[in-house]
């Protein structure tokens, strides 16, 4: 009784479709299928097709009719020919081996993640580093709003090493998420430049209001050499920003 009910399961819309068409349900046959080292049991109409067959091999093996090739008595079987014209009867025995599409389809996922997996170890890389900088402007951040001076060199030096980690962002080849973590840690080395441009100011002029500071110029307009005048010098507050183009790592 079992066999019976999995058997009514496995019968697809359109075989029922076809018994309906015939007047009545068709005699059942079961197939076993050898795949590699698997094997399975289909239940379907004598008079169904080796396509038929694939449909219900998708949900067991994972592959794709496309991807499936089925063989009887060692001979390659169409999609479009009848098991029952074939020679195939109750408890005949298929095999089953993946074809050229699966094995194209499953190296180029296996390429896919190789590369995700890359993109995610260099993005890493670079956090960590990035991490070692933000501590380090936050530091100077520190010591300035304490009333100190920092060494200019230290601006010169972390602006360097900004740049670098940008560089290197930029050379990872990312899409999807590891793409998404990119851009991330992009805008992240960015707002790390435009507070050490505003410290650097508050660090040469102790007087300019921390919450009107306005970006000096680095170095990094050796990235991008676009440079915009962001407004005219005046006595009380001087302003020069550089316009740079991150949208490049969209």
């Amino acid at each position: 009784m079992n066999n019976a009910a999995d058997s009514a399961s496995e019968i697809s819309p359109e075989m029922r479709a076809a018994e309906s068409d015939s007047g009545g349900p068709r005699p059942t046959i079961k197939l076993n299928v050898s795949y590699g080292t698997s094997h399975h049991e289909v239940h379907l109409p004598a008079q169904s097709t080796f396509g038929d067959v694939k449909k219900l091999l998708v949900n067991k093996t994972g592959l794709e009719p496309e991807e499936q090739r089925l063989f009887f008595r060692g001979i390659e079987k169409g999609d479009n020919q009848h098991l029952h014209l074939e020679g195939v009867k109750d408890k005949s025995k298929i095999l089953l081996l993946e074809g050229n599409a699966s094995k194209e389809r499953k190296l180029e996922e296996t390429r896919k993640q190789n590369e995700m997996s890359k993109a995610f170890e260099a993005i890493a890389s670079v956090r960590a580093e990035v991490d070692k900088l933000s501590n380090r402007v936050t530091a100077i951040e520190v010591a300035i709003n304490g009333g100190n001076k920092a060494a200019e060199k230290e601006f010169l030096v972390l602006a360097e090493l900004l740049m670098s980690q940008l560089l290197k962002l930029d050379s990872i080849d990312a899409e999807g998420e590891a793409k998404l973590q990119r851009k991330a840690e992009v805008r992240r080395v960015q707002t790390l430049v435009d507070k050490l441009d505003s410290l650097k100011a508050r660090n040469s002029n102790p007087f300019i209001n921390s919450s009107s500071a306005v970006k000096v110029t680095t170095q990094w307009e050796t990235f991008d050499s676009g440079m915009e005048s962001s407004g005219t010098r005046s006595d009380n507050s001087p302003s020069t920003k550089i316009s740079q183009d991150w949208e490049r790592f969209e």
